[in-house]
């Protein structure tokens, strides 16, 4: 048995490795770099992890995806592995002593986000790390082919000068065949090795049903479903509350999710839902990032997405147990349409986005000259609602001064509070007997957290709150006293995202952009937009037609999509299509709010509406049926 299974076994319990895991370690064990082109689900992260056990030294990652990162390291920790993380709005103590234990030996997996690598205190212990492996999770990132560029992975390649000999591990679950090359060539990979699987998922069965009537359409999906869970994505986070009441409404347990929920509700309805407390989770594409729940057995679009990319991607986390599951896409042409219509919105003009960039430092009270590297809680909402500034066209600004270098804008994630006593034993007791009120706040503080005087501890004003029988608000104004006596530092919990100023700001009027760049990524967004119209529209496998995007050539049809059962069936069973859509009307009528439904047409294609015209004729003794414009009108 190699070493590596070994400590596969003894550390998370698994028989053995995944397809494609076994020989990513083996090269990396050999000191190539190497490119690890794997799909979601099948464990990119232990391709890391393992090596990094059976080595001396350090592993360093480079993710640019916060939340996955601190579950991560939580997971890592509970298993007995030193594990640490540092990402934008950590203070600087703590900032300090993370990397000191990486420097001494006191950390097996170092994970950082790419905007940390080259700030001064970082950049000066990374070069002292005794490394053994450095691994760049979501290593498309780091192509402007790909669907979400970053600029700061362009700098990861500068590692190579300090650590020479030390081999990259890229990682990616999506990259088409330009973006496994510009990979290999922006991270200077010396002798390198691609390590891939199929994107072929055989028991996936991917499906796209043209349907207005979204939330019918999807309650009878999941209506089909008899165990295992399901995932719902929209695009707005007020849809998620509306379609989980919805299907709560009608019997079908489903919680909401999105970036607008507190890291505590986030955590504990994603939790619930991974125990298997109800079966639906409707979200944001903010939930998912390594989530590994085997028995996903639905997973509905109703939104297109923005790339074939992200779809995978998303579409993937069903059936991860290898069983049968459903991705089914709820689209057609008039979803193409609003999806063409946001992307002439996606490129604002350079005006926009200065004017955006100066509201940004008035809104942070941020001097001219200042704020290199440093991060601020971010509220996007009160951020637009203060400029009287739209949402969509905002955050599509900041995303072209995050693609240009000028800010970073990370996910909401949760940094507990911490406090340092900085003053001595003996200064600290003085300040107690001169205030009674203060001795007994420092006593219950010291007792319930220990090493208090040596470093920040973590601590949770709440809990502190309910020992001494006041409230919070009492417990955060008396940190907040001590740190202003010189006391203590005391850093409050944040629950926001964070906006990190990668350059100090300038006046707006003299911030450049890379006009060759962004007019590049425009037309790879067109080419994107163009690659979703295919999947929509072509008749072929839906499967092949993933694997051709991806550059993997194979003409077996998975017999399992909407058109290849189509194709079995010879052009399809009349009486399924029959009852089916049945069913589909008996819903719509029994749903509807008035006793007349219009625009029957534009739900449903030329040929089934024939079928629907029969099935309207066989209950005409209950109801009137006339054509108005060209639409169906069916009145009860």
């Amino acid at each position: 048995m190699s070493i590596y299974r070994e400590i596969l076994q003894r550390v998370w319990g698994y028989p053995d490795f995944r397809p494609g895991q076994e020989p990513v370690i083996q090269s990396v064990a050999e000191g190539l770099d190497t490119l690890a082109l794997l799909p979601t689900g099948a464990g990119k992260s232990l391709c890391y992890q393992v090596p990094a056990l059976a080595g001396k030294g350090m592993t360093l990652v480079i993710s640019p995806l916060i939340a996955l990162m601190k579950d991560q390291v939580d997971h890592l920790k509970k298993r007995g592995v030193q594990a640490e993380a540092i990402y934008s709005g950590m203070s600087y103590s703590t900032l300090d002593r993370i990397l000191d234990n990486a420097v001494f030996g006191g950390v097996k997996l170092l994970y950082i986000s790419p905007e940390r690598l080259h700030t001064t205190m970082a950049e000066a212990r990374i070069r002292q790390m005794n490394l053994d492996l450095i691994a760049i999770d979501e290593a498309h990132c780091i192509s402007q082919w790909g669907y979400d560029f970053r600029p700061a992975y362009l700098e990861i390649a500068t590692l190579r000068e300090w650590h020479p000999n030390v081999p990259f591990l890229a990682l990616t679950a999506t990259a088409i065949p330009e973006v496994v090359e510009d990979i290999q060539r922006k991270l200077a990979f010396r002798d390198s090795r691609v390590v891939k699987t199929t994107f072929r998922r055989p028991n996936l069965s991917f499906r796209v049903y043209a349907r207005i009537d979204k939330e019918i359409a999807m309650l009878q999906c999941l209506q089909k479903m008899t165990d295992g869970s399901a995932i719902v994505y929209v695009r707005s986070r007020r849809r998620t509350e509306e379609y989980a009441r919805f299907l709560s409404e009608r019997g079908i347990v489903a919680k909401a999710f999105h970036a607008g929920l507190s890291t505590e509700d986030r955590k504990t309805v994603q939790e619930a839902w991974q125990r298997g407390d109800y079966p639906v989770m409707v979200a944001t594409n903010a939930f998912g990032m390594g989530i590994d729940k085997p028995d996903v057995r639905v997973v509905i679009h109703i939104d297109l997405p923005d790339s074939l990319e992200a779809y995978y991607q998303e579409a993937g986390r069903a059936g991860r147990d290898g069983l049968p599951a459903d991705a089914i896409l709820l689209a057609g042409e008039w979803d193409m349409a609003n999806l063409e219509s946001r992307f002439e919105t996606s490129f604002p003009p350079l005006s926009q986005i200065r004017q955006t960039y100066r509201a940004i430092g008035s809104y942070l009270q941020l001097a001219y000259g200042s704020g290199e590297g440093e991060s601020f809680d971010f509220d996007l909402a009160e951020f637009c609602q203060r400029f009287n500034f739209k949402p969509v066209p905002t955050l599509t600004c900041l995303k072209i001064l995050e693609e240009s270098g000028w800010v970073s804008l990370t996910e909401s994630v949760f940094q507990p509070a911490t406090i340092q006593i900085t003053v001595s034993q003996t200064d600290l007791y003085q300040h107690q007997l001169n205030s009674p009120k203060l001795d007994l706040f420092i006593k219950a503080l010291m007792r319930a957290y220990q090493g208090i005087f040596q470093y920040p501890v973590s601590i949770r004003e709440s809990e502190l709150a309910r020992t001494l029988d006041t409230s919070t608000m009492n417990v955060v104004n008396m940190l907040n006293f001590m740190e202003k006596s010189g006391l203590c530092n005391y850093h409050p919990r944040k629950d926001k995202p964070q906006l990190t100023f990668m350059q100090e700001r300038v006046d707006a009027d003299y911030i450049s952009f890379d006009q060759e760049m962004l007019h590049f990524r425009k037309q790879r967004q067109k080419e994107r937009l163009a690659a979703i119209r295919v999947y929509l529209n072509s008749p072929d496998c839906r499967q092949l037609t993933f694997m051709r995007y991806f550059g993997e050539d194979s003409e077996t049809p998975c017999q399992r999509c909407d058109h290849c059962e189509k194709a079995l069936q010879g052009g399809g069973n009349a009486k399924k299509i029959y009852q089916e859509l049945q069913e589909r009307l008996e819903l719509w009528i029994k749903e509807a709010p008035s006793t007349q439904i219009n625009h029957l047409k534009a739900n449903f294609t030329t040929e089934e509406l024939e079928i629907v015209r029969e099935i309207l004729q066989e209950w005409s003794d209950e109801s009137q049926i006339k054509e108005v414009n060209g639409n169906i009108v069916w009145q009860h």
